[in-house]
């Protein structure tokens, strides 16, 4: 038997998220998480293990209160074994720009749904590969001068101007910009609750 699901807590500061959560008709709660990301990747490291990881992190580090049903994800973005995570200054958002520009790269999203009622979990991760157009370096600028690449990993959103920079995508668009809302939705439905 199926529970309706109109609440959820999120263990993420990411105005996206939040969005993505609410545009599916959920009340959601932000707690704060204490967990530190370290983002970096050995030369064995899987960086969809290590996506999974921080998504893990965070969901056991969040504050107490709000909905039982608690969601937290990370987003890790990859070109050439090199993660790139949110951007330090203006200058670190120019080199990952130019990481990106003209070649494919592949972003994973890892989530945990954690039914604090009686601590059940469901966990999962998304990749996707995106092919940037060529950019210059006045284009970079100007896009970094936007202010948008500043908190997101590798310095650009998929939904806002950085998807005038985005060729192609295979894979989860949702995935792209933060949180697979599909996977989420059976994610939410092995745990005995339904959107729909």
């Amino acid at each position: 038997m199926t529970e309706r699901l109109r609440a959820v807590s999120l263990a993420s500061s990411s105005p996206r998220r939040l969005a993505l959560l609410r545009s599916v008709g959920l009340d959601v709660t932000l707690l704060r998480s204490e967990y530190e990301e370290v983002n970096e990747l050995g030369p064995d490291d899987d960086p969809r293990a290590l996506a999974l990881r921080h998504a893990d992190g965070k969901a056991s580090a969040a504050q107490a209160g709000g909905p039982p049903v608690l969601v937290a994800a990370d987003t890790i973005v990859v070109v050439d074994g090199i993660l790139l995570g949110k951007p330090r200054d203006e200058p670190d958002a120019r080199r990952m720009l130019a990481l990106l520009a003209g070649r494919e790269h592949d972003v994973h999203t890892a989530f945990v749904v954690l039914d604090r009622s009686n601590g059940s979990r469901e966990q999962g991760v998304e990749s996707a590969c995106v092919r940037f157009a060529a950019l210059d370096d006045e284009r970079i600028a100007r896009y970094v001068a936007t202010g948008e690449p500043m908190d997101k990993a590798g310095a650009y959103g998929i939904q806002g101007k950085g998807a005038l920079n985005v060729v192609s995508i295979k894979g989860d668009f949702y995935a792209v910009m933060g949180l697979p809302l599909a996977r989420l939705d059976q994610a939410f439905a092995a745990l005995g609750y339904e959107l729909l």
